[in-house]
């Protein structure tokens, strides 16, 4: 059991590693996005870095000529009441109080940032304590302090428009970010539903047997839907929050150790891990309850899918109350877990936000108590508040990716699904079809349990016509679909022209062999693009032509159908009949012109008229053909050249029309049955 949990955390791990390794095309997108995300960072911590500077000057000019005699006076009166001092030292500290050496040692501070990024940018700037001088192209100069030696306007102003710029800067920056960001995200996962689409397509037929159609609808719309809305919309704050997050802490870190205020580091540090605590706990519990949310949207999908498709049946027998009752719990039981898994999510943000208010106003208390000003008090929150956005946008990324993560989870699995007809290497592509079609000793069967077919053979001549009877389940359609490979056999082979088919190249054996089925299968589309399917180069003669051939070409153009061969033909082809829907199928195999073509009870369900015209369509396509055809109706194979007889997947007679008559076994008593005993 233990090794199966480690399975399943590798699993999880490989999830985030291989949807990143999606995003390897789009490099060049991806790093514009990061790099900018680092701007957002770095526009973010000088504006940080400005806001000291602003708030020293308001402190400056906002403490009027009272206030500062009044701090001067309570200076001057703590150094005399001082036990600690000779009075030559007081005398001293008296005389630097009312004669100071530096007037405004803040501004002297800011003076000396100002310069110190001048020189490392190597600006044609010359700073005084007096004025700042542009000395190229023109000589401009700028006051720094005005006559009462507090900062000038014009020198705040300049930090002001830096501020803005700053800004402006992390705002555009913002933007590139998120552009960049969620369109590598949105290509990603587009990229992720036609991978799983191709991958679907080459499933095997005996995977299709096996799953739920509703269920791979479902992975295919809602699992990837999930990872669209949380990668397309948090891959850009994923790649930006930590970033302001650490610029925060940087300025913090630059406030602290400028102040010597350690109190809100070691809040921070304490803090910090708290917030993350609930991102971690609760995360893992939101993928999990997520991914259960995505199989019972699956078990919804598949039940609406599977009423729909039968609402004939269930109109019929007034089932619609009962569909209706099963269909609530199904959804009823998908809505508890979304809603489990909606109080896990909304609870990350409030634990978060408890967490960083109450360091907020512990910190408070620490620097009350200290006698904190409030410029330092400003340079040391502001970050941490401007911290709190990116951290409460990381708390629903958390929650966003592990609900992406509980999808990716479940599309890789399917992804690496893999039961499709493996091609041999360096197999052989055939040009034409020359002598015979063979089954040596076939075996086969769906499941270990039951064979279909127990050691069948069979040979099926050029040009000939190859009919099979037998009851339901004895495995006629069984030994088309292993003809065309759509499985491979158990033991035994089949051969075409002596090459055994799993020497084949796949494409080169499809394209010899047509198929008509008993049900039609047709595509949302035209009667025309119908036709055309699998011939898309066909010219609209040549469509017609085929249409003729397989009597079709009447009833498109009589009125029927208005747009003629432009109708669209509906979902399954709904729009047309039965036996109309059949003759646009045999259409279709016209025009493809195969030299192998298997017929699987292509006249079973139509009427007497209507089997006449498919009867006279599929007697042209049948000219000049291989034929193997699977038949209910007798009547339409008494001019085969052999048929064989299934029971329980062995061949018990095979002959001529005739020659199985007289033989007076199982064919004999099928034909009675249809005709009568006085049939021939």
């Amino acid at each position: 059991m233990g090794r199966v949990s480690e399975n399943e955390r590798d699993f999880k791990a490989q999830s985030y590693f291989r949807l990143l390794k999606y995003t390897k095309p789009y490099w060049l997108r991806l790093s514009v996005g990061i790099l900018f995300g680092f701007v957002v960072g770095g526009s973010l911590l000088g504006s940080l870095l400005v806001v000291p500077e602003l708030m020293t000057a308001m402190d400056s000019s906002g403490m009027g000529s009272g206030k500062k005699l009044t701090a001067t006076a309570e200076r001057i009166t703590k150094v005399c009441r001082s036990d600690k001092l000779s009075e030559s030292e007081k005398t001293k500290a008296v005389e630097d109080i009312l004669h100071p050496a530096d007037i405004d040692p803040k501004l002297t501070k800011s003076l000396e940032k100002v310069e110190g990024v001048v020189k490392k940018l190597n600006l044609p700037v010359a700073i005084t304590k007096q004025k700042i001088e542009l000395t190229w192209p023109c000589i401009i100069g700028i006051p720094v302090a005005d006559d009462s030696g507090r900062m000038s306007w014009q020198f705040f102003a300049i930090y002001v428009i830096v501020f803005i710029v700053a800004w402006a800067a992390k705002n555009i920056a913002d933007y590139i970010n998120h552009y960049y960001m969620r369109w590598v995200g949105a290509k990603v996962v587009n990229d992720l539903r036609a991978k799983v689409f191709e991958s679907l397509l080459g499933q095997s037929l005996k995977f299709y047997g096996k799953m739920d159609v509703g269920h791979l609808i479902s992975r295919c719309t809602n699992d990837t839907a999930a990872i669209e809305n949380s990668v397309a919309n948090t891959i850009a704050d994923a790649t930006r929050c930590p970033v302001e997050i650490m610029a925060c802490a940087a300025a913090i870190i630059i406030a602290s150790m400028e102040y010597k205020n350690y109190g809100l580091l070691v809040i921070l540090f304490i803090g910090m891990p708290l917030c993350v605590l609930p991102l971690i706990i609760l995360g893992r519990m939101i993928r999990k309850t997520y991914k259960a949310s995505f199989a019972k949207i699956a078990e919804v999908t598949s039940r609406m899918h599977e009423v729909f498709t039968g609402i004939l049946v269930v109109k019929a027998y007034n089932t619609e109350e009962k569909e209706s009752l099963v269909f609530r719990a199904v959804n009823r039981k998908y809505f508890r877990i979304i809603v489990r898994a909606l109080k896990m999510q909304l609870l990350m943000a409030p634990m978060m936000e408890i967490v960083a208010v109450g360091s907020t106003l512990i910190f408070l208390v620490y620097s009350y108590s200290r006698h904190v000003t409030l410029t330092e008090l400003t340079s040391m929150l502001l970050p941490a508040f401007m911290a709190y956005k990116p951290i409460k946008e990381l708390a629903k990324i958390s929650s966003y990716l592990q609900r992406s993560m509980a999808a990716a989870d479940r599309y890789f699995a399917l992804i690496d699904t893999d039961t499709g007809i493996k091609e041999k290497e360096g197999a052989i592509e055939i040009s034409d079809f020359k002598e015979e079609i063979s089954f040596n000793d076939v075996t086969f069967s769906y499941d270990v349990a039951h064979k279909i077919l127990d050691n069948v053979s069979l040979k099926i001549k050029k040009g000939s016509v190859v009919a099979v009877v037998g009851e339901t389940g004895s495995g006629k359609t069984t030994i088309a679909n292993l003809i065309a490979r759509f499985y491979d056999v158990d033991s035994g082979s089949i051969t075409i022209d002596g090459n055994d088919v799993r020497d084949l190249k796949i494409k080169s054996l499809r394209e010899h062999i047509g198929i008509v089925s008993q049900e039609a299968i047709l595509f949302n589309d035209t009667i025309a693009n119908n036709i055309a399917y699998g011939c898309p180069d066909a010219s609209r003669e040549q469509i017609i032509e085929a249409a003729m051939q397989a009597n079709a070409h009447q009833f498109i153009i009589d009125g029927r159908h208005p747009e003629g061969y432009e109708t669209e033909v509906g979902e399954k082809g709904f729009k047309l009949s039965g036996g109309e829907k059949q003759r646009v199928a045999i259409a279709r195999a016209i025009l493809k012109n195969p030299p192998i073509l298997i017929l699987d009870e292509a006249t079973s369900a139509l009427d007497t008229v209507t089997e006449r015209l498919v009867q006279e369509a599929l007697n042209r396509v049948m000219s000049n053909r291989t034929v193997f055809a699977i038949a209910h109706r007798l009547s339409t194979i008494q001019h085969a050249n052999l048929i064989i007889v299934l029971k329980h997947g062995k061949i018990i007679e095979s002959g001529t029309h005739a020659e199985l008559l007289v033989h007076g076994g199982v064919y004999k008593k099928l034909h009675d049955t249809q005709f009568g005993k006085s049939g021939s």
